[in-house]
């Protein structure tokens, strides 16, 4: 046989042998492996000594008979280098994933102790919905802001019954004025901001009327308001409206400015 011939059939020996650990420490630097250490053939000394044999005997093998031992030594050098970056422990470091924000308030999902803010909600430093009066209910959902400190409040941050001032109707009707729909719009955001609270709607009126005739307007009145605030998105099924007419007075009704306080809509949480 020729000694190129030869030269070629080792170099082509050790090229498959070579490929194959070269492709083993790939599959095994990208798998789960339970150890660190590579195998020992896996070590790129080792893939560059195999290249170094692979190119020299194909340097050998190919070159004339006044030339084998420069085509040997350029071949070897050649074939260690290669060898060598085949087995070269790739890049173990991951790229760093770009920083998110999830709920989209500002806040990275890493530093965001409160995830899933509602869209539009002012939060601070750590995520969290503001809650300017420290009563435990943020302010997007608190329909009475401004709590004094210490004062316990419920689900709706009021310390009682919230009268809804400026809601007012048209005469001797349970029709809402323009100016009352405004503030009941207000009234529903923060309710839709807070599904999970049932709310009490109370009508009440002064003494001017017979008991039977105020009674049924309060109990319409209060029915109108739950009815805008269900047209504003606030479920029907957590809203009860009850008219309670002259019964529960909160002034006098023996002067203008009394009877004007004794007509009212209060809003409380129906538990």
């Amino acid at each position: 046989m020729k000694k190129s011939t030869t030269g070629l059939l080792l170099g082509s020996a050790l090229v498959v042998g070579l490929s194959g650990c070269a492709s083993s420490a790939s599959q095994s630097s990208s798998g789960m492996s339970a150890s660190s250490e590579k195998a020992w053939y896996q070590h790129p000394l080792v893939c560059g000594l195999a290249g170094g044999l692979i190119g020299g005997g194909i340097g050998y093998g190919t070159t004339s008979d006044s030339d084998e031992d420069t085509g040997a030594a350029v071949g070897a050098t050649v074939g260690t280098v290669a060898g060598a970056l085949l087995c070269a422990e790739p890049n173990k470091e991951p790229m760093e994933a770009a920083p998110t924000d999830s709920d989209g308030d500002g806040v990275y999902d890493a530093n965001d102790q409160c995830p899933g803010t509602p869209a539009g909600v002012a939060v601070d430093a750590v995520g969290c919905p503001l809650d300017s009066d420290n009563d435990g209910v943020p302010d997007f959902q608190d329909q009475c802001p401004g709590t004094p400190a210490g004062v316990e409040v419920n689900a709706l941050g009021c310390e009682k019954d919230l009268v809804l001032r400026d809601v007012n109707f048209e005469f001797d009707s349970a029709t809402l004025t323009a100016p009352a729909e405004q503030v009941l719009a207000g009234v529903a955001e923060r309710l839709r901001a807070n599904p999970n609270v049932g709310v009490r709607i109370e009508g009440h009126t002064d003494s001017v009327g017979s008991d039977t005739y105020n009674k049924q307007l309060s109990q319409e009145r209060a029915t109108s308001v739950a009815r805008y605030l269900a047209s504003q998105g606030v479920q029907p099924n957590r809203m009860r409206a009850i008219g309670y007419g002259e019964e529960q007075p909160v002034a006098t009704n023996d002067t203008d400015a009394g009877r004007a306080e004794n007509r009212r809509v209060e809003l409380g949480e129906w538990q």
